[in-house]
């Protein structure tokens, strides 16, 4: 039985990793402005492409990097990871008038972040699993909530301090949070039976069931629609609807703030509305956002916002249900389904940061029109989610009804 402070620090954690994930992503128009990095959109979008890299690596390896070091020194180096990734962000601004080291510098920070990525969310979600055996969806669901508040908040800060003139201070202020939560951290056990168990099984069971690259390929197509709004979002809205660096800012915010509120909601009424029932509903939404997206006229920056809120709600609960499905079912390989489905996740993710900057340049698409065409991926992860929830609901309904 995990301890509270184990609880608490798992869920610190998740906040935390949430907003180092988006400070990047919310910190765009500092990284294309004149004024400071002066990045096109194919060098922004080519930033992200060590950490999908890295992070893809990390997550894959984690399982026998546990298996070797165990689930706490895991869970401590992808902090660390992540630590060294905001002192280097910290750092470039130092350097910004020297275009290619400030450049490389970042490389290297978004490449830390991966590894930090790759190694923590992994960790997280096994521990939320493990700390709540009873209730696995609800656990990774809130846990992936946390996650998603703290990706709601990147951009609020980064809009703050950009007030102040002080862009930076977002990398300083995460940095100091991930340092108090080593600290704390290292101080607990953070260990569970269950988790040690599976890692174990693993040894003899590696190879990979069929059915995992279902799941994989709903988690790629899912990393595609969700880096669209997390990392295009606020240079869609300064370039195609004219809004300000605030709006765009606010239209982030929206995005992610519902990604959170629909992975409570979804949780909250699990029992009236079953989370097969949700995987199969949230990718229409998410198809239909896109829909609304493409369509804006330019001057309308205010329906922007409520247009990426709608997508947050459509990708919500998308991720953290196909993790806990995943664990569910793919019980051969228990302790490396989580990375394995994260890897796919980054994967998507490196796609859509990396692949929106040279569709633009190769083929002269506006961004309007590749918003549309994502909504053509959100429908093919429609169908998927019929696929991969087949199975789970036969052995729900195969289970017993608890009164």
């Amino acid at each position: 039985m995990a301890s509270r402070s184990e609880t608490s620090a798992v869920y610190a954690a998740a906040i935390i990793q949430g907003v180092a994930l988006v400070t990047f992503p919310a910190a765009s128009a500092i990284f294309t402005s004149p004024s400071y990095y002066d990045l096109s959109h194919t060098s922004y979008g080519s930033m992200f492409v060590p950490q999908a890299i890295t992070a893809v690596a990390a997550s894959l390896l984690g399982a026998g990097l546990t298996r070797r070091l165990g689930i706490k020194r895991i869970y401590v180096l992808g902090l660390v990871a992540d630590l060294v990734s905001m002192v280097l962000l910290v750092l470039s601004q130092f350097v910004m008038t020297n275009q290619p080291l400030a450049y490389g510098i970042l490389l290297l920070a978004t490449a830390s972040l991966g590894i930090g990525f790759g190694l923590t969310a992994p960790s997280l979600n096994t521990f939320a699993a493990a700390f709540s055996p009873q209730n696995v969806n609800r656990a990774v669901l809130v846990l992936n909530a946390l996650l998603g508040l703290g990706t709601a908040l990147a951009p609020v800060f980064v809009a703050i301090f950009v007030g102040f003139g002080i862009w930076w201070g977002l990398p300083v202020l995460v940095a100091g949070l991930l340092l108090g939560l080593l600290l704390f951290s290292m101080r607990l056990p953070l260990q569970a039976e269950t988790i040690e168990t599976a890692a174990r099984g693993d040894r003899t069971k590696s190879a990979i069931p069929a059915r995992f690259w279902v799941f994989a390929t709903f988690a790629l197509l899912y990393g595609i629609v969700e880096t669209m709004n997390g990392n295009w979002a606020t240079i869609y809205m300064t370039t195609n609807l004219a809004a300000s660096t605030t709006l765009a800012s606010l239209a982030l915010t929206a995005f992610w703030v519902m990604v959170t509120v629909g992975r409570v909601l979804f949780a909250a009424i699990e029992k009236r509305f079953p989370e097969t029932r949700t995987y199969h509903l949230l990718p229409f939404v998410a198809a239909a956002a896109f829909v609304i997206i493409a369509l804006l006229p330019i001057g309308a920056p205010y329906l922007g916002v409520l247009a990426f809120g709608l997508a947050g709600l459509g990708c919500s609960a998308l991720l953290p249900l196909t993790i806990s499905f995943g664990q569910a079912e793919l019980t051969t390989i228990a302790a490396s389904a989580a990375g394995g489905l994260i890897a796919f996740y980054q994967i998507g993710y490196g796609i859509a940061a990396f692949g929106v900057g040279p569709l633009e340049t190769t083929t002269g698409l506006g961004l309007n029109t590749i918003y549309g065409l994502a909504a053509l991926v959100a429908l093919a992860m429609a169908v998927t989610s019929f696929v991969v929830v087949r199975r789970e609901q036969l052995l729900s309904a195969a289970k017993p009804q608890q009164m």
